[in-house]
């Protein structure tokens, strides 16, 4: 009875290290995938190009406001140089 009780914990131990095993795996493949500077940058350019096909208006809005900001400036510098 003795042996079946030390097969039974040594097969318990295994499964456990093979566990732990691919939670170091899983936690070594997220700290690489955060390390990509670069596929991260191209996701976030990717979701940002959907949200603007989903939605343009902000990005309309925001385009205006920079048209309107460099026409003030242009006629304010003008204003001065007169």
């Amino acid at each position: 009875m003795g042996q079946a009780t030390g097969q039974e914990r040594s097969e318990q131990l295994r499964s456990e290290i093979e566990d732990l095993r691919e939670d170091v795996g899983d936690t070594a493949a997220a700290l690489a995938a955060k390390t990509d500077v670069k596929a991260r940058a191209r996701e976030r350019a990717d979701e940002l190009k959907l949200r603007a096909k989903q939605n343009p208006a902000p990005i309309a809005a925001g385009a205006g406001a920079l048209v309107l900001t460099l026409l003030v400036s242009r006629a304010l510098s003008n204003r001065r140089n007169r």
